[in-house]
């Protein structure tokens, strides 16, 4: 194992000193570490396997250490505090943020479906809980997606035992507290369900902030109307050339006999992202980490949105870089834990866990944009080239029955 020390950028070593410290599993792009970062704490290591997101955390946080190799399974196994300037209990945070695929919604459409804890992919979490033990930190802070939590297959019930034995063990009591939340909710410009763990060493309880936004919520033109973006009007590949004739806020449900478009398609027999577009008086849809080629969300102007634009969805700062193909940088903001709620929950840890002098003002938190909503954008008819679709499509069959009936809802062509 390596631990790699990068070159610092110029800071106060008194305040570094005394500020909480953190470590980072599951780094990714660095939005939880970023987050944690302005409400004032320190990073002490970043765990991350990923080469392009690596790649991100160096450009822009030469500072930050990277420890080598990023495998969870080997370093958890090798990994001592010393290592980091520190002893056993003198962590203050653990913080990760599990590969999510194993408890995705969207891995029902897959051929493997979710599987949850039972995924060779969610064994990763073990690889975390065995830091917990060799460091016992002060806190433990978790976000994944909200089947982490709920369903069958979620990981609650692992994650609770292995705590169970760390205190038998070390005379410790954390004690498992979790929430499903919408970032919405808090000031993200973007409906994304997530799900918050924590567990604090004495079995401390740590209160979640109000929901400020909700009701009221920052909207995806707050977030990203005052952007130019100069393009060129692509020719619009198959599908995509729907675009045009769905109203902002919908997707191909709009051409559905329940919709106000033309009957193209079956009622819930596509995903829900399928040619969904943004409303620019509503925050976004969530962002995917891997999406297909007609995956939305798309902009409102009928378009893929750009990378900038999506960081800023994210709740990301506009001077935030990322590395790697186009691709690949979709998937880190896809994956990434919005910045503004590491930064939310960091500052209540510091205050009421840590009992640190911490401000209740965000510096991540995005303001309302001056400028009113432009009109929507007009709605075109649909490409000639759907008009032999039109007819009777049936409806997917119901909850429970998965992706499978859209291969016998379609019509014989």
């Amino acid at each position: 194992m390596a631990i790699e020390h990068l070159q610092p950028r110029t800071r106060c070593t008194s305040a570094a000193k005394l500020a909480p410290k953190f470590l980072s599993v599951f780094s990714g792009a660095g939005g939880l570490d970023l987050g944690l970062e302005y409400a004032g704490f320190q990073s002490v290591g970043c765990i991350e396997r990923d080469q392009h997101a690596l790649a991100t955390l160096r450009l822009n946080r030469p500072d930050w250490t990277i420890i080598e190799p990023g495998d969870i399974s080997i370093v958890s196994k090798t990994l001592e505090p010393r290592a980091l300037g520190l002893r056993r209990r003198q962590l203050d945070l653990l913080v990760g943020g599990p590969p999510c695929q194993p408890f995705s919604k969207a891995a029902q459409w897959s051929q493997t479906a979710r599987q949850g804890i039972r995924d060779p992919r969610a064994n990763c979490v073990e690889g975390l809980l065995e830091l917990v033990d060799r460091f016992l930190p002060r806190a433990i802070l978790l976000e994944n997606v909200q089947g982490f939590v709920s369903g069958k297959a979620n990981a609650l019930g692992s994650i609770s035992h292995a705590l169970e034995a760390i205190n038998r063990r070390s005379k410790t009591k954390y004690r498992l507290q979790y929430w499903v939340v919408d970032t919405a909710d808090f000031g993200v410009p973007q409906k994304r369900k997530r799900a918050i763990l924590f567990a604090e060493r004495g079995g401390a309880e740590l209160p979640l902030p109000e929901p400020r936004y909700r009701g009221n919520p920052l909207t995806a033109w707050d977030a990203i109307g005052h952007l130019t973006v100069k393009h060129r009007n692509p020719r619009l590949s198959h599908w995509l050339k729907l675009l045009p004739s769905i109203p902002e806020g919908n997707n191909y449900q709009w051409h559905t006999r329940r919709g106000g478009g033309r009957p193209l398609f079956g009622y819930r027999t596509k995903f829900w992202s399928f040619l969904l577009k943004l409303e620019k008086a509503q925050p976004a849809w969530t962002l995917s980490a891997q999406p297909g080629p007609y995956t939305g969300p798309f902009h409102w102007d009928n378009r893929r949105l750009t990378i900038q634009e999506m960081l800023l969805l994210q709740s990301f700062p506009e001077s935030w870089k990322l590395c790697g193909t186009a691709r690949e940088q979709i998937r880190q903001i896809g994956n990434a834990t919005p910045p503004l709620i590491a930064e939310m929950l960091g500052r209540v840890i510091a205050k009421e866990i840590l009992s640190r002098p911490v401000s209740d003002e965000l510096v991540l938190q995005i303001s309302r944009s001056e400028a009113p909503f432009p009109p929507p954008v007009r709605v075109k008819v649909i490409d000639r080239s759907f008009h032999e679709l039109e007819g009777f499509w049936p409806d997917h069959p119901g909850t429970g029955y998965g992706p499978r009936p859209i291969k016998i809802s379609w019509r014989n062509r």
